[in-house]
């Protein structure tokens, strides 16, 4: 799986992206990420790299303007080999808005099972010039609030993606068993209570937690009910 992340601050994903399974990933060749600055792709002879200008009829704060965004999507897309285009290869599109559809486990398969590439536009300011969409294939929202740009969500993106994929996760199962893993069939598995070691805990009041004694038994089959009996399932 390929990642094309445009952003005007690229050095955010510099160390982002250099930790724990992403990095290892990365190493075992199962997922490319690749950071862009989009001032690359502002007019030629704009000294200053402007991605942004004031909004027509007024307002607050600066727009992302459609132009750079058009020429880099084009650009990139101009990098998929001849024989990956002819044998199918599925890149897609996405920037991210607080309007746009919201992401989801659903959504987080559906890409990693069915796409070869993403291409993840990072907006900032007060937004971007709304023509922007005819050249995407997706905007996303990653939740009901506002934050200074879409780096973030892209890192989320990247993550919740990344683990889904074959060889990411040391086990397999894991992804089967984990919260969300059956939103597909109209409910949320928001998974069983966890616990480890002590078995025994007490806090500097003197009150003493225990782990559930089912957990300490041995007995796989008993355990397998308790851990069923104590999932949550949201429709």
């Amino acid at each position: 799986m390929k990642f094309k992340v445009l952003t005007i601050f690229p050095d955010f994903f510099e160390k982002s992206l250099d930790f724990s399974l992403l990095k290892k990933a990365k190493e075992k060749g199962l997922i490319d990420i690749e950071v862009y600055n989009l001032r690359d792709w502002a007019k030629p002879k704009e000294v200053h790299k402007m991605v942004d200008d004031r909004p027509f009829g007024g307002g607050p704060g600066m727009v992302m303007m459609v132009e750079p965004i058009y020429r880099a999507i084009n650009d990139l897309k101009k990098q998929i080999p001849q024989q990956a285009r002819h044998g199918g290869y599925n890149s897609k599109t996405v920037i991210f808005s607080p309007k746009g559809q919201k992401y989801d486990q659903t959504m987080a398969e559906d890409f990693g099972t069915n796409l070869d590439e993403l291409i993840l536009i990072c907006p900032h300011y007060e937004g971007f010039d709304e023509r922007i969409l005819n050249f995407v294939d997706y905007e996303i929202s990653i939740g009901d609030f506002i934050l200074t740009g879409g780096e973030i969500p892209a890192l989320i993106l990247i993550d919740s993606i990344s683990r889904l994929i074959p060889g990411v996760l040391g086990n397999e199962v894991s992804n089967k068993l984990e919260s969300f893993s059956d939103l597909k069939k109209g409910k949320k598995n928001l998974e069983h209570p966890q616990f480890t070691r002590p078995a025994s805990f007490v806090d500097d009041e003197g009150r003493k937690y225990d782990v559930p004694e089912i957990l300490l038994s041995g007995n796989h089959a008993e355990i397998e009910k308790w851990r069923t009996e104590n999932s949550k399932f949201n429709n």
